[in-house]
């Protein structure tokens, strides 16, 4: 079965903010959570029901909402700037 894939607003944003080449391998990723939420190389986080993928330099944290078939985007970002903001994490999964 397919999920939906649905971005928190600001994690919406930051993807805007991106370089467009960014956008656009981060869009592919994001197209693929859609057919398989928990592909190869998809980490689960410690302390958030999360996880996070790998793309390039830059990351994806997201929860998967299987009774509702639901990937909810929740941060995107450049690798350095990501970890910084656990409690933004944690606040855009509840």
């Amino acid at each position: 079965m397919s999920h939906e894939v649905i971005f928190d607003p600001g994690a919406l944003r930051e993807f805007d903010k991106q370089p467009r080449a960014a956008q656009e391998r981060l869009g592919e990723v994001l197209d693929g959570l859609a057919e398989e939420p928990r592909p190869p190389g998809a980490v689960k986080l410690t302390g958030v029901d999360a996880y996070r993928l790998r793309v390039g330099t830059y990351r994806i944290v997201y929860a998967i909402k299987d009774d509702q078939l639901v990937v909810l985007i929740a941060k995107v970002g450049h690798r350095r700037d990501l970890y910084k903001e656990v409690e933004t994490i944690r606040r855009r999964l509840k």
